[in-house]
């Protein structure tokens, strides 16, 4: 009887050491840890870091933080100009969420749902026979863009005091895509430059990627339900991009065998095993009941 009482006094210490308990308080009675039932916000904390650091070395011009994020996926390259401009030219961040099916489990999310357009509205010279003199005409040149990503995962979480250890798994699907358009004022043929042929849309080849990513790291409670992570992740990512794709208006006049649509750029397929592109993610986690 007695070692069976020992046995389970054991086993209930063990359980004690493991679990979060959350019965870590404030001195006005909070909770610091994360509960059973929390929801979690997750945001990228690097942009907050440069802005705390550039604080103190004498940074010329520094500005309060974007909040955009280094790992955003970004097939077209919008964060050099790869739009033109037309989007803003950032990475924007993606939101993460988190739900504590108890102290130690919690399932994560992440997810971009991002629909962009942009319209441009030139005037230019009225080309047309018998147009009156300083007549103009509209030119429309029209940018359209979209990323989506979605990313589901499993944290598991050790410890029961204001360092906390997770790890897991997350699953990541994203779809992009962009096109332009261009309407013009003058009919074809009534300018020397188009050559009987000239560009009505343009589109970029469609991006897919697919990631499977495990993941090891700690949580620092700073505050009550206020927490500092910091992440290694490892794992494999897919990626493809088409060929572009250009349709034209053919004017009469265009000699034979003139195109209306054809293919270029290039095709891409990457794929690879490693550890995440920045080394250590650095996130701040927001928890509420």
């Amino acid at each position: 009887m007695r070692k069976t009482v020992l046995f389970a006094a054991a086993i209930s210490a063990a359980t004690a050491v493991t679990a979060q308990t959350g019965e870590i308080t404030s001195n006005r009675g909070e909770n610091w840890l994360s509960q059973d039932g929390d929801w979690g916000l997750t945001i990228d904390a690097t942009p907050f870091i440069s802005y705390a650091g550039n604080l103190f070395n004498g940074t010329a011009n520094n500005s309060v933080p974007s909040w955009i994020s280094a790992s955003t996926w970004d097939p077209y390259d919008w964060a050099n100009g790869g739009d033109e401009g037309a989007f803003g030219s950032v990475t924007r961040a993606v939101i993460g969420v988190k739900k504590l099916k108890n102290a130690n489990t919690a399932f994560r999310g992440r997810i971009r749902l991002g629909f962009y357009s942009h319209k441009e509205t030139s005037l230019v010279g009225d080309l047309t026979p018998g147009a009156s003199a300083g007549s103009q005409v509209e030119d429309v040149t029209k940018w359209g863009g979209n990323t989506i990503q979605i990313g589901v995962g499993l944290e598991k979480r050790v410890g029961s005091t204001r360092v906390v250890g997770v790890y897991g798994a997350d699953l990541n699907f994203g779809i992009a895509g962009q096109k332009k358009t261009f309407e013009y004022g003058n009919a074809i043929g009534n300018t020397a430059a188009d050559g009987g042929r000239r560009i009505t849309e343009e589109k970029q080849g469609g991006a897919l990627m697919v990631g499977l990513n495990a993941f090891v790291g700690v949580e620092w409670f700073v505050a009550p339900k206020v927490s500092l992570g910091a992440e290694y992740g490892w794992g494999l990512m897919l990626a493809s991009k088409g060929f572009n794709n250009s349709e034209y208006e053919v004017g009469a006049n265009a000699p034979d065998g003139t195109l209306s649509s054809e293919e270029s750029g290039t095709k891409e397929n990457d794929f690879g095993v490693d550890t995440n592109n920045n080394g250590v993610s650095i996130n701040m986690n927001f928890y509420f009941q």
